[in-house]
């Protein structure tokens, strides 16, 4: 199955979304731009792209694995819900969790070869930050009840009320 979602180019060189391998989930999303990421510090890296995605489905900004597991950089609001009725460019929240400075040390910032404070990262034009997927969004209709006690299961607990083992 497909579904033709309209993409516009709104920034020279942005590649368009697309998938790694076939049967593929998440389609890799790429920057459209340089951008400096430095230790704390949250941006929003450009895609280049507009998207008209069809009413009744939505699109979600999710995680690259490589990066949440090799980087301190973290999309900082996962995964992100793009609506259908959005129509600017398409931004990458990203987040650099580095530290300015190492625990019960004094504060003092170094620098790398480049002159960036230690930590900092360089996304490059053209790299794969980010995977979307296309996701149908069913309408909710509540119900209101004076109890949902008795309707259907009541498990109970939460919040790690089932351990970890």
């Amino acid at each position: 199955m497909s579904v033709e979602v309209f993409v516009e180019i709104c920034r020279e060189g942005a590649i368009l979304p697309r998938y790694a391998n076939p049967g593929d989930a998440g389609m890799d999303v790429f920057a459209a731009e340089d951008t400096i990421i430095r230790p704390g510090e949250t941006v929003i890296i450009p895609t280049g792209l507009k998207l008209a995605i069809p009413e009744g489905y939505e699109i979600q900004i999710r995680p690259r694995s490589g990066i949440s597991l090799n980087t301190p950089l973290r999309l900082s609001n996962s995964p992100g819900t793009i609506d259908s009725g959005y129509r600017n460019e398409l931004g990458i929240i990203m987040t650099n969790t580095s530290s300015l400075c190492c625990y019960n040390q004094e504060e003092l910032l170094s620098l790398d070869s480049k002159g960036n404070i230690y930590g900092t990262y360089k996304i490059k034009k053209g790299d794969r930050i980010a995977q979307m997927v296309l996701q149908v969004v069913p309408r909710i209709k509540f119900v209101q009840v004076d109890s949902v006690e008795g309707i259907g299961n009541d498990r109970g607990g939460g919040f790690g009320s089932t351990g970890v083992r």
